[in-house]
């Protein structure tokens, strides 16, 4: 499992078409709060004949907020471009000069074997001139993974592939409106995206490669107003949560408390991580009753669980049971 608070400090990622005049004044004003992470979209957000336009748009707002940084200060939400082909990225990040050390990593749609090792080339060549890392965040969304047939062996060959940078994976992503959309399902909002049996057939597979290197993102939740959007969003969550994501992407303002009251770790959990981690070695037992005297924590068995609590608690807080 990733070792480092970083891994598990995306949170809610808030999307945003690159071409919205409005993003910097917002982040400035801190409009959204101070709990989330912002990606600025390239890719299916913005019309086809009019990519260079959001380009200069996004290098505009990046402008714009370095100039602000210059002058006072703000809270700047960690910052990812979702581009559309790895050409763009260099290209960018070249037009964006110093404005270019804002932004946190990037966001790589539809990846798959066809891309990997350009995006990944990309990467390289961007980190061996930027003297700000950046991560990468690759969205698993496509086509190419629904066949069961070859699923596992892609899904492998690709994580080989991403565990020579594997220190610059910040998450890996999972695509589940697209995937949804590959079948022509939507769920309503009262119901988990976990009960579409072949979409969560893809998600287990993904977690089940993926999840014991690398932090694992939930799924988009697309309703953000009306009778029981808030309510369902946390629900999804307590199934995100069991099935080993952390973070959710969220596409409205509205969603982003809610993630964050989700993601709080519960007082007894964070108790028990706290006396997993700091267990004494020279006692003779590795197993002992929660402080609660509720349930067994065990530190073979416990101890990563325990660490990821931790991390958890660092980025969202702990919840008074």
């Amino acid at each position: 499992m990733k070792n480092k608070s970083i891994y598990y400090s995306v949170g809610p990622l808030l999307y945003c078409p690159a071409n919205k005049t409005t993003i910097a004044n917002h982040l400035i004003e801190e409009k959204f709060g101070k709990d989330y992470s912002l990606a600025l979209c390239l890719e299916d957000t913005i019309n086809d004949k009019f990519v260079v336009e959001a380009e200069n748009q996004l290098a505009n707002s990046l402008f714009t907020l370095s100039s602000a940084l210059d002058k006072r200060d703000f809270f700047m939400p960690k910052l990812f471009i979702r581009v559309r082909n790895p050409e763009q990225i260099n290209l960018l990040f070249d037009k964006l000069g110093r404005a270019g050390d804002l932004v946190t990593g990037i966001i790589i749609p539809k990846f798959s074997l066809e891309n990997a090792d350009v995006y990944i080339e990309a990467l390289n060549k961007l980190n061996n001139k930027c003297t700000i890392r950046k991560y990468l965040m690759p969205i698993y969304e496509s086509a190419s993974i629904v066949d069961k047939r070859i699923r596992i062996d892609d899904l492998y060959r690709l994580k080989e592939k991403l565990d020579f940078i594997d220190e610059d994976i910040l998450n890996i992503r999972v695509g589940g409106n697209d995937l949804c959309h590959l079948f022509g399902f939507r769920r309503n909002a009262d119901e988990s995206i976990h009960q579409i049996k072949p979409i969560s057939d893809i998600f287990t597979d993904i977690i089940t490669v993926y999840g014991r290197d690398y932090v694992i993102s939930g799924p988009v939740w697309e309703y953000y107003s009306g009778d029981g959007w808030d309510s369902g969003l946390a629900a999804e969550i307590k199934d995100d949560k069991l099935c080993g994501f952390i973070g959710k992407t969220v596409i409205h303002p509205n969603q982003i408390a809610v993630v964050n009251e989700a993601y709080k770790v519960s007082r007894q959990n964070y108790n028990d991580a706290k006396d997993i981690l700091s267990w004494d070695f020279d006692n003779p037992s590795f197993v002992a009753g929660s402080f609660e005297k509720q349930r067994m924590n065990e530190f073979k068995t416990h101890s990563n669980w325990a660490l990821e609590t931790v991390f958890l608690a660092d980025h969202y807080g702990i919840r008074e049971d």
